[in-house]
């Protein structure tokens, strides 16, 4: 158990991003102490004071150095948009990092394809900025993100760029275009069926909503991926972070202790049970 993560330690929003009309970017520097490390796909506790407290997945680079710690947040309830809300200079409570991350250093020496539905791009980013730190270790980086309309792209900068780099193939599409928009129409279960891979060479990474990620285990199932190297970030109401209050429980597992990322071996039974 991470004794250090019961304790919320204030951070100050140095930076404030607005990514769509509900999604904000906050760069967060802690105020008295110095920022533990973290790995991709941990999230943290995030408490705007006098209202609550909500995990958030870190969204920034964990080579990254330096205090300085990324949350993308949508706000879609009375926390996140407080959350959200918070400007630069504002102080926000926090406590973590907790969870099992991506482990993108056992995917060394691999194709990584990263898929992301809406904000689940957030939780991902990570990878994505963790392999470009250390680009001579992976094979072929693939990003294929979907959002609703254009206008509800994630990190369009960051996706410009990494196109522009030649470092990463991305693929992005949306559910309803827009005039002017020129990219895919359709899921994301589209472009990756439509991807060339290597299958015994492939690790995918997969966040969104759980239909979503479902299709697309099973559209890489078909395709020869094992379901060991699919990575999935599971999602319940996660209220301590240390594996005591049982409000994350999915099957046997408390997901702030065990989660939120899994292989699809062992999501596969649970998001089935799920499905029904």
């Amino acid at each position: 158990m991470n004794r250090a993560g019961e304790v919320m330690r204030p951070y100050r929003v140095v930076a404030r991003t607005a990514q769509t009309a509900d999604t904000v970017t906050l760069r967060l520097r802690p105020i008295v102490a110095a920022a533990p490390r973290f790995r991709a796909g941990q999230f943290m506790m995030l408490y705007r004071y006098g209202i609550g407290e909500i995990a958030i997945s870190i969204s920034g680079n964990p080579y990254a150095p330096g205090d300085v710690v990324e949350h993308t947040v949508r706000g879609v309830g009375a926390v996140s948009r407080a959350v959200c809300d918070t400007g630069v200079g504002g102080a926000i409570g926090v406590r973590g990092p907790f969870g099992i991350g991506w482990d993108i250093e056992s995917a060394r020496g691999r194709d990584l394809v990263v898929v992301g539905g809406g904000v689940g791009l957030a939780p991902l980013r990570p990878v994505v900025l963790g392999a470009l730190a250390c680009r001579e270790d992976y094979r072929r980086l693939v990003v294929i993100a979907g959002a609703r309309t254009p206008a509800d792209i994630l990190f369009r900068s960051d996706q410009d760029r990494w196109r522009a780099s030649g470092a990463v193939e991305v693929y992005p599409t949306v559910d309803h275009p827009a005039p002017g928009w020129n990219g895919s129409v359709g899921f994301v279960t589209e472009p990756l069926a439509r991807l060339a891979l290597d299958a015994s060479r492939t690790t995918a990474f997969l966040c969104g909503p759980e239909p979503m990620m479902r299709f697309c285990a099973r559209t890489l199932l078909r395709r020869g991926v094992a379901a060991t190297d699919i990575r999935v970030s599971l999602e319940r109401n996660m209220q301590c972070g240390v594996a005591r209050c049982g409000h994350c429980q999915l099957g046997p597992l408390l997901l702030c202790r065990d989660g939120p990322v899994v292989d699809y071996r062992v999501a596969e039974p649970l998001l089935s049970v799920a499905e029904l």
